[in-house]
């Protein structure tokens, strides 16, 4: 269910939604509410009963892993919709904006089996889409599916009882009861604006059926059904939110069932494009027709002679009549729903013409997506996408050849190219040969990659608006270096704070200078000596420790520093009022965190280092902890939706222990290369252990249809 907000939903509009429709509730079970009502237990009607058994087994709540790509990277994000079983075989119609574009899908089924589901076919125009279960997981003596049925959408009248189901806010499957308050719901672009989906207008060819029984986020893709018990319609958005009330919209069942024939026999629908644009006839007119608003430039309408202007009388002999914005929408799905390689006949009227009407005819061109695919490039550090007719025309471009840069990755190689390529460039060629496709690209960047240890610097051609430029992008991933160990130096394995003029003075050693042992470090030689955690250190083999306020903080480690590793030093001490002397051995400064061993996976999107002398006093590890510590994980990244977070410390991956981060490697390495479904990671927080359990999106191999 889309909360309508805007003329568009960028990425940011759909991980809220994701996040809201996230939340989940305890034990939630099938409630019935009568929107005209305030008692919340009233019982239903004998008919509602028999309209809830006949859809409610069929309802399954869509547990998605779904992607959208900004800042140079794709990113996963989970979200929950709803859906219905449609067929015997495991289909299911549910909307575009809920699986259209899912990495991964479940379904939860009204008996609260779980299986996995594969996406049919999807149509942004229309947001349906059909996804089919997975029944091999199925016991042998599981009974069959429960199936719901279409209905007709044309027999609603305004004032009709309609059932929505789904799964509200991520809940298990719900039913509310209201009725129909519209049959001709359109988006008043005045008040709300268009509504648009992966920049498909999506009113232009839907006309919502209106009602008022409640939906919630996660009711997207819900059946609203009659009380016959058949789906009349697929709920998709509502408008409480913005105008106030509980009004929702649903795809009509006529239209959404001719969608999913489509879908179910083709995995897409194939659609006429004319390249017009229309509009209801102005007041002023007489007689009937649709207005000519528009016509793309070198489009088919306007090779055959239409002009913005136009009234067109006829379609095919059909008369056409188009006065008001709620008959657009039928006409638009009349011109669709025509043959792709038949000329279409326009009888139009034209002003000022010598005769009343003008017969054309034109040839229509299959119609692709407004907006074309995209992927992530983490060699180039950006994400480029197809460029689709609609693409080419808006950036008056000769043809489709080329990839729109979507967005780029900050500090990444295209980044950092002078100049930097940035969104909406059009790349068209890489190391001087032309890039005429995004399979041609990705092709090209594997061939660059391949074998290379280090970034290639290449030369890369693109369009910038109508500029043509060049620029050298080092093209793959910088591998982690060992960086060169520093000296070292003696040091004095204890944590301090500056004794201030002020701390002197409240513990009555006025005038004292030097430093109080704030932490004595487990192990170390000043354990040894019987150093305590308060004492007051105020000499070093008689020489003054000049500390006294908080810029001081540097001059104990400093005079530490002038000894050699393994010397002897003998410290003044002042301890619960007495004063004493101590001596220690002055050990060697532990390695730094920037010496360690690092390790980034760009696939599962984390980094790692070994563990440091301090992150063992950090988190209180003994001596026979071993692992590696998380230190980065990418936000919307496999490792992140796996719930791997920074400070996480890697101990087994797959039941194989990880001592370091060169054992861990070995593991990647191996997950890499087997490339599992299901990944099995043992990480340690505080005194805390879990599994967590990855499904990474493996890139596929060369010569190969589809990872494991």
């Amino acid at each position: 269910m889309k909360q309508f907000v805007s003329h568009s939903l960028d990425a940011a509009v759909l991980v809220a939604l994701a996040a809201l429709s996230s939340c989940l509730a305890p034990d939630p079970a099938l409630y019935i509410r009568d929107a005209a009502q305030s008692d919340e237990n009233v019982r239903p009607s004998p008919e509602v009963s028999r309209a809830i058994d006949s859809v409610y087994p069929a309802l399954v709540q869509i547990k998605v892993l779904t992607i959208t790509h900004y800042g140079g990277r794709e990113r996963k994000f989970e979200a929950v919709g709803s859906g219905a079983i449609i067929g015997p075989e495991g289909y299911v119609v549910t909307n575009h904006h809920v699986a259209g574009k899912a990495k991964k899908l479940k379904c939860v089924l009204s008996s609260r089996e779980e299986l996995d589901a594969t996406l049919i076919g999807t149509d942004p125009l229309s947001d349906i889409s059909v996804l089919k279960l997975d029944l091999t997981s199925r016991k042998k003596d599981a009974p069959p599916l429960p199936v719901a049925r279409f209905g007709s959408s044309s027999t609603l009248k305004v004032g009709d009882p309609v059932l929505a189901m789904g799964c509200p806010l991520a809940l298990s499957q719900s039913v509310t009861k209201g009725i129909v308050s519209n049959i001709d719901l359109i988006m008043s672009r005045r008040f709300i604006g268009g509504f648009y989906i992966d920049g498909e207008d999506v009113g232009s060819l839907v006309k919502w059926i209106g009602h008022d029984a409640q939906i919630q986020p996660g009711n997207s893709g819900g059946p609203l059904v009659n009380l016959k018990g058949e789906i009349v319609g697929i709920n998709e958005i509502a408008l409480g939110g913005f105008i106030g009330g509980s009004m929702s919209g649903a795809i009509p069942s006529d239209l959404v069932r001719d969608i999913v024939d489509e879908l179910i026999e083709h995995g897409k629908i194939r659609r006429p494009w004319f390249g017009a644009v229309y509009q209801p006839l102005l007041k002023d007119a007489v007689g009937g027709g649709v207005l000519v608003s528009g016509v793309v430039p070198g489009s088919p309408a306007e090779k055959a002679g239409v002009r913005p202007g136009d009234v067109v009388h006829t379609v095919n002999g059909e008369q056409i009549t188009v006065k008001f914005r709620e008959e657009l929408p039928a006409f638009n799905a009349r011109l669709l729903a025509l043959h792709l390689q038949e000329p279409v006949t326009l009888e139009i009227g034209r002003p000022g013409a010598e005769t009343e009407s003008i017969t054309v005819t034109i040839m229509p061109e299959a119609r692709d997506d407004a907006r074309g695919k995209e992927v992530e490039s983490v060699e180039w550090g950006l994400t480029v996408r197809q460029v689709t007719t609609m693409a080419a025309k808006r950036m008056r471009r000769p043809d489709k050849k080329g990839v729109i840069v979507g967005s780029v990755r900050a500090g990444g190689p295209a980044d950092k190219a002078e100049p930097s390529l940035s969104g909406g460039d059009v790349i068209v060629k890489v190391g001087g040969e032309p890039v005429e496709s995004l399979e041609a690209f990705v092709e090209l960047t594997a061939r660059i990659i391949e074998d290379r240890k280090s970034p290639v610097p290449t030369i890369v051609t693109y369009d910038r608006r109508s500029k043509r430029l060049m620029t050298l992008v080092e093209v793959g991933i910088k591998k982690s270096q060992d960086p060169t160990p520093e000296v070292r130096k003696a040091w004095f394995a204890a944590a301090t704070q500056v004794l201030s003029k002020k701390l002197a003075k409240a513990l009555g050693l006025k005038r004292t200078k030097g430093v109080r042992l704030t932490q004595i470090y487990p192990d170390s030689e000043v354990e040894k000596a019987g150093f305590k955690v308060g004492d007051i250190l105020t000499h070093i083999d008689g020489q003054k420790i000049e500390a006294s306020e908080t810029y001081d903080a540097e001059v104990f480690e400093t005079m530490i520093r002038a000894y050699k590793i393994g010397s002897t030093a003998e410290f003044r001490v002042i301890r619960g009022g007495e004063k004493m002397k101590v001596a220690s051995v002055l050990s060697e400064t532990p390695k730094p965190v920037r010496e360690l061993k690092v390790h980034e996976d760009v696939v599962l999107e984390f980094k790692v280092r070994d563990i440091s002398y301090f992150d063992r006093i950090r988190f209180r590890l003994g001596k026979e902890e071993t692992g590696a510590l998380v230190t980065q994980v990418q936000p919307g990244g496999w490792a992140s939706m796996g719930r791997l977070s920074r400070n996480h410390i890697i101990q087994a991956v797959e039941g194989r222990p990880v001592t370091d981060v060169k054992s861990l490697k070995k593991e990647l390495k191996r997950l890499h290369t087997d490339r599992p479904r299901h990944v099995s990671i043992l990480v340690k927080r505080g005194i805390s252990t879990s599994f967590l359990e990855l499904e990474p999106g493996w890139p596929e191999k060369p010569g190969e249809d589809k990872p494991k």
